[in-house]
């Protein structure tokens, strides 16, 4: 146990002791507030709640989170996982193809790949001018859809994985008394399926939300947080202005938001479990 206490100190209570010390200085990135930063207590919050690109970076993380992970990702995956398990082993090992590549690809390929995508001369709007239709460029007029569509798209296998795990346990002769009695397909996952893995949906939700509500390669590759603050998410938000515009100590007081916002997302999920008998 005290080692394990011991690696959670160094790991994690550290650095986030040390992000909410930071937050209450002027440390910059390079200059004199780099080597010598001065205690300014709670400035850096007080200028962030009054900078007009915090609810709108707030607002954007939470449309981004909820687009690509809560809506995305775990329903596209939980129909995946069922076409597995009831389609053919051709198309369900062709699709599975295509959405293990996206997850297994390292973060910052399938960032230039999503680019290439999405580009006003990418591949979509190449593949649109085959049918005559002449395509936006997305990065630029849709900028939060481009990154939310390319988001569920890389990290749509690993929900697909978990649930398809979860079905795995799904006693066969359940469902085959509820097609017996006249259930349907839609039945049977409503009523008994989606039930009898709650559990796992429910831990599959808070994994993928924390996961997507720190994705920054993605967002910055393709966007750069544009046009304007249009993609700025909290993650891009924080990014910026700690190591674009060397102001160390509020980038760590925007980390400190994003902190507090993963941690509501977490209680909403643990609460909801726990009300579901979930959780003890």
């Amino acid at each position: 146990m005290l080692p394990a206490v011991g690696l959670l100190v160094v790991f994690l209570a550290g650095p986030i002791a040390w992000a909410v010390a930071g937050s209450l200085t002027d440390r910059g990135l390079t200059g004199v507030s780099a080597a010598k930063p001065e205690f300014i207590g709670f400035d850096n919050f007080t200028r962030l709640f009054d900078d007009p690109v915090l609810p709108l970076s707030i607002l954007l993380t939470v449309v981004f989170v909820v687009g690509s992970a809560i809506i995305g990702q775990n329903i596209l995956g939980l129909l995946l996982a069922v076409l597995f398990r009831a389609g053919s082993r051709a198309v369900a090992g062709t699709v599975g193809v295509i959405v293990v590549i996206a997850w297994v690809l390292p973060e910052i390929v399938a960032a230039f790949v999503s680019y290439a995508f999405f580009s006003a001369d990418g591949t979509l709007n190449g593949a649109l001018s085959l049918f005559g239709v002449q395509g936006p460029n997305w990065l630029y007029a849709l900028p939060l859809l481009a990154i939310v569509l390319a988001n569920t798209w890389r990290g749509t296998a690993f929900s697909m994985m978990i649930y398809r795990a979860a079905l795995d346990d799904v006693p066969p002769e359940v469902t085959e008394s509820a097609m017996i009695d006249g259930a349907g397909t839609w039945q049977r996952l409503r009523f008994i399926t989606l039930p009898m893995i709650s559990g796992t949906v429910f831990t599959n939700l808070l994994l993928t939300t924390l996961q997507t509500l720190s994705v920054f390669t993605l967002i910055w590759v393709m966007t750069k947080g544009g046009p304007g603050d249009l993609s700025t998410t909290l993650p891009v938000f924080a990014y910026a202005e700690a190591f674009s515009f060397g102001d160390i100590g509020y980038g760590n007081a925007i980390a400190i938001v994003m902190l507090a916002l993963g941690a509501v997302f977490s209680l909403a999920y643990v609460l909801s479990l726990r009300r579901r008998g979930g959780v003890s």
